[in-house]
């Protein structure tokens, strides 16, 4: 009796799916157990507006609004689309308490971004929508339009936030370059400044030097005036005396 071949587990999901179906290469779909091989091939996705809701194929529906999730595993194909199954008051509770614990398991933050817990919050409203959908498909409908344009918002929020943190980055970069800059622009400034002082000093220096000298020599050229002056006065007196004795030798 042959064994059924071996698949890697699906991802744990807080959206319900139906149980995994084997697919063979060629597009045919059989069950795990009792449908044979050459079943029907699943049908491909298409856009929730291209759609219209009809209460004879609820699958069709909800494979468009929520595609199925495949993988692969020993060379075949598994897929596994999401159930059809009514939902009661009881299940949302356990959806309610399936969130809470993955919230605390995975460790997601309660605040600020979390990929985490926006994964498994999107997790949870796909679920409300398929149960939503199976109950009432326009309803379910209208929830997409409310869920892709939620995620249009967090998209254009999170680009924004991307290219404003790139622009912070830019900004610090060349705040950083600039400071680097003026660093040494302060530098050779200071030098400069030095520089100067040392010829200040120099220059002071030779000031004091070149008035001291002429301090010395106006010393000297007053003492030199001085002297000659002396010197005069007494050749005038000498020669006052020497007239005034000829005159009284003459009278």
């Amino acid at each position: 009796m042959a064994t059924a071949p071996s698949m890697a587990a699906p991802p744990e999901s807080l959206l319900r799916y139906c149980p995994p179906v084997l697919v063979s290469r060629r597009g045919h779909r059989a069950s795990a157990g009792a449908r044979s091989a050459k079943g029907t091939p699943s049908p491909p996705p298409r856009t929730p507006g291209a759609v219209s809701p009809s209460p004879k194929h609820p699958q069709e529906l909800l494979n468009a609004i929520l595609p199925p999730r495949e993988w692969e595993e020993a060379q075949k194909l598994w897929v596994q689309e999401v159930s059809t199954a009514p939902s009661t008051r009881r299940d949302v509770v356990q959806l309610q308490e399936q969130l809470d614990r993955q919230l605390q398991q995975r460790q997601a933050r309660e605040t600020g971004l979390c990929p985490v817990r926006r994964e498994l919050y999107t997790q949870c409203f796909d679920e409300l929508i398929r149960q939503t959908t199976v109950s009432c498909a326009e309803r379910g409908l209208l929830l997409l339009r409310v869920r892709d344009e939620l995620q249009l918002t967090l998209a254009a929020y999170q680009a924004l936030y991307e290219s404003s943190v790139a622009f912070g980055v830019r900004k610090a970069l060349q705040a950083e370059q600039g400071k680097t800059l003026m660093e040494k622009r302060i530098a050779e400034l200071e030098e400069e400044r030095r520089e100067l002082e040392k010829q200040v000093s120099e220059e002071k220096a030779k000031c004091e030097a070149i008035e001291q000298q002429e301090i010395e020599r106006r010393e000297i050229e007053e003492k030199k005036h001085n002297e000659e002056v002396l010197f005069l006065k007494r050749t005038n007196q000498q020669l006052k005396s020497q007239l005034e004795s000829i005159i009284a030798a003459k009278s």
